[in-house]
């Protein structure tokens, strides 16, 4: 293999979305995944051992605030955690980017606008097939154009609810989605939120962007290698990356190293790699690195009638943003609904302890939806590390807002027919849309990359996944991180120039 004159470390969202960026430049890009690829199997269309025996999380346990072991749902294939993803790709809102008052703090906005984003957005949801329709949202921030493709079609059951909802004074809008619906079902008659993608129906990092990036010969996918620490030089120079592979260490080097290992293991790494030069970590001298860590505030609803029932196959194609930028006593936002993958018994049944034969009945009457709300940065909400163990002291916020949404659409559902309304907020063992441990900012002292995601402390250093967003909006923030991923490419290619 050539030198390298590019590593990208991890290889989901913004680790393939970088590469596929750079790959034309003719660079010599080497992207570093430390699981394997994810291969189908039984048990990836079996909610059983998907959700209850956990076939697919990873073999590690963190700590959290305090001290106690969990088995957190982050996931090491290639393509990372958008293998499980249930392929929302929306937008941030234009307000996302500005500074905000919520029912719990104020949040403090964004060192750029929409406008910056806006034609990273377009490229985003071509690179990822995006599948949507405008008009409908009262939330959605100005597009250049139309969504790549249609949106993905109602279910009779879906189609008959956004009826109900707009009768109720709401405004339901196609969910904006990365899924093959015929390639996804032809894998296999399940939902696709919450399952692994080894068919290629979902438009996740791997099946898009490393399949563009490895179209040119100039860029390598190695895979089982697990990044121990970085190097630094009396410059600030990144100089070396000590890395382990089938039990053996090595130090690989590259003019350009761009990292995108997710929000937690972003920070870890970085942490770990403390020098007596860099005694609190690299890219550190601000001291926020693992600061500021948000996790949506999430929960799942289940709304049913005891005398109709839901067939649903995959359910997951609707949004409701009317409590998005509003909703609040004041005025303030609440946050999305969208709907979940369809809930079956077994994964009703491992969640909740109720018997199988219950969740059964539940689950054959019920719609189910899935509530976020945002969370606010916290400095002592963190990622720390000590004796090569991850400690996530999550600290939420916000909270109050959450439980204004989760009632607002308890009513806005028993008014749309459906009398028997359940909801339960998601724990901290799923930082699915972790982001915010290396934030972006103007002010040095006060972030860690620039707004490029060039760090500020080594110049040749750049980070290209959640880890810099400054606020986790209210959406699920995949598109977000594909398209700073797309503005860190520019950024890298000028620099060559």
């Amino acid at each position: 293999m050539p030198q390298p004159e590019i590593i990208v470390i991890g290889s989901g969202m913004g680790g393939a979305t970088i590469a596929a960026a750079l790959a034309p430049t003719g660079r010599q890009i080497l992207i570093l995944e430390r699981g394997e690829h994810l291969r189908d199997s039984p048990e990836a269309r079996d909610a059983t051992a998907i959700f209850a025996r956990g076939h697919f999380r990873p073999k590690e346990s963190w700590l959290d605030g305090q001290g106690r072991a969990f088995n957190p749902g982050n996931f090491y294939f290639v393509g990372g955690n958008t293998k499980m993803y249930g392929a929302v790709l929306f937008r941030f809102r234009e307000a996302d980017f500005s500074l905000n008052s919520h029912m719990g703090g104020t949040s403090a906005g964004w060192p750029v606008s929409y406008d910056d984003f806006a034609p990273y957005y377009d490229r985003a949801e071509a690179l990822y097939q995006v599948r949507g329709a405008l008009g409908a949202d009262p939330s959605e921030p100005p597009h250049a154009g139309d969504y790549p493709h249609p949106p993905v079609p109602d279910e009779p059951v879906i189609a008959d609810l956004a009826q109900r909802l707009r009768a109720s004074g709401l405004h339901p809008s196609p969910l904006p989605l990365g899924v093959d619906l015929d390639r996804w079902l032809a894998g296999g008659k399940t939902p696709w939120d919450g399952h692994p993608d080894t068919c290629g129906g979902k438009m996740d990092a791997e099946s898009c962007g490393l399949a563009e990036a490895l179209k040119y010969p100039n860029v390598t996918l190695q895979t089982g290698t697990h990044v121990d620490r970085l190097l630094a030089d009396e410059n600030g120079r990144i100089t070396g990356l000590e890395v382990t592979r089938d039990g053996l260490g090595e130090t690989l080097s590259a003019p350009v190293v761009v990292l995108a290992a997710g929000a937690v293991n972003t920070a870890a790494l970085l942490l770990r790699s403390a020098d007596a030069r860099h005694p609190a970590g690299l890219a550190n001298s601000s001291d926020q690195v693992g600061r500021n860590f948000m996790n949506h505030n999430a929960s799942a609803m289940l709304a049913l009638h005891p005398l109709r029932r839901n067939p649903s196959v995959y359910q997951k194609t609707l949004t409701v943003n009317d409590f998005y930028l509003d909703g609040g006593p004041y005025g303030e936002p609440l946050g999305n609904v969208q709907l979940l993958g369809k809930i079956s018994a077994p994964i009703l049944s491992s969640q909740s302890g109720i018997p199988l034969r219950i969740a059964k009945w539940i689950t054959d009457r019920s719609i189910d939806l899935y509530l976020m709300s945002e969370d606010l940065p916290d400095v002592d909400s963190r990622v720390t590390v000590k004796d090569g163990q991850i400690r996530l002291d999550w600290r939420r916020s916000n909270w109050e807002a959450h439980l204004a949404l989760v009632a607002k659409m308890k009513q806005v559902m028993r008014r749309a027919g459906f009398p028997v309304v359940l909801s339960k907020a998601f724990d901290r063992r799923t930082p699915s849309h972790q982001c915010g441990t290396a934030r972006m900012g103007w002010d040095s002292t006060r972030s860690v990359t620039d707004i490029w995601g060039r760090t500020h402390d080594h110049e040749n250093l750049f980070i290209a996944d959640a880890s810099v967003l400054p606020t986790s909006g209210a959406v699920n923030p995949s598109l977000t991180v594909a398209a700073h991923a797309l503005r860190c490419a520019d950024a890298i290619s000028e620099g060559w120039t």
